[in-house]
């Protein structure tokens, strides 16, 4: 049965993926959409279940907080090493483009014309796309742990189980539509997202199917939540909504972030 309700995710998460890809006319919109639905996730939905989940304190904090900002920090220094390496890569190309002789009567028109590919190169390559990846494969982990949590909550009890498949089901809409998104942004191909959007698919379905042979302690659970929290919200905060706002600045931009974090909370209202 845990199985059989885990198609919905499946299905839900492949609808999300599909719209994004058929509104990338509008990026920005799709960006400020993302933005908002991650924000809404970690504030209104893995934040607090990460709080029920790890309730004890380390040094008077909640454990769900200290790693909550332990994945912020993990995915900025993720994220900053990668840049690092990349820049110092494309640094040499830059180097070895200058070394070339250039015609005496071009040489300002050519120097102008590397500088202005220098600049359009960096730009691209300040988005690593390894961080894409690794951010879409966090949100397939996370989708494996949604599927255990409907099987595990259908060992509790057909009630219960229910109610966890439709609070599942209902945000994995956004799952899919923020794993295509983060695997784009950072520069993958189609083909990349594409694979990206049906594993974090799939993963409901195994994490149900796996639930009949493992338990994951809650407390363990909850500090996973907390943690992948922390690097979603740095996600958006730092990379997703910026990029919204880089070259549109639009009102309409600021209206799709609050209008995800209003959905999330809608779901979460529902789903209770």
């Amino acid at each position: 049965m845990a199985v059989f309700v885990a198609l919905g995710a499946f299905l839900m998460t492949l609808a999300g993926g599909w719209t994004a890809q058929r509104v990338t006319d509008r990026r920005h919109l799709v960006l400020g959409l993302a933005g908002g639905l991650m924000l809404g996730v970690v504030g209104l939905d893995l934040l607090p279940e990460a709080l029920r989940a790890a309730d004890h304190e380390i040094h008077g904090v909640p454990a769900a907080l200290l790693l909550f900002v332990a994945g912020f920090l993990l995915a900025h220094l993720v994220e900053r090493l990668l840049a690092a390496r990349r820049a110092a890569h494309g640094a040499v190309e830059h180097a070895a483009v200058h070394h070339g002789a250039a015609p005496p009567g071009a040489a300002g028109q050519e120097t102008a014309g590397q500088e202005a590919a220098g600049q359009t190169a960096a730009e691209h390559r300040h988005r690593s796309p390894e961080v894409g990846l690794t951010a879409a494969a966090a949100m397939v982990g996370h989708s494996l742990m949604d599927g255990v949590a409907i099987g595990a909550s259908f060992q509790v009890g057909g009630g219960m189980g229910t109610a966890v498949a439709l609070a599942v089901i209902a945000h994995d809409f956004a799952d899919g539509f923020n794993t295509f998104t983060l695997t784009r942004l950072y520069g993958n191909a189609r083909r990349k997202a594409l694979a990206m959007l049906f594993a974090d698919a799939v993963a409901p379905v195994a994490g149900a199917a796996a639930s009949a042979f493992l338990t994951i302690p809650e407390n363990v659970l909850g500090g996973y939540l907390g943690l992948f929290g922390g690097a979603l919200l740095y996600l958006a905060a730092a990379e997703i909504l910026p990029e919204a706002h880089h070259a549109h600045p639009a009102r309409s931009t600021l209206l799709c972030t609050v209008a995800g974090a209003a959905f999330i909370w809608l779901v979460v209202g529902v789903t209770g």
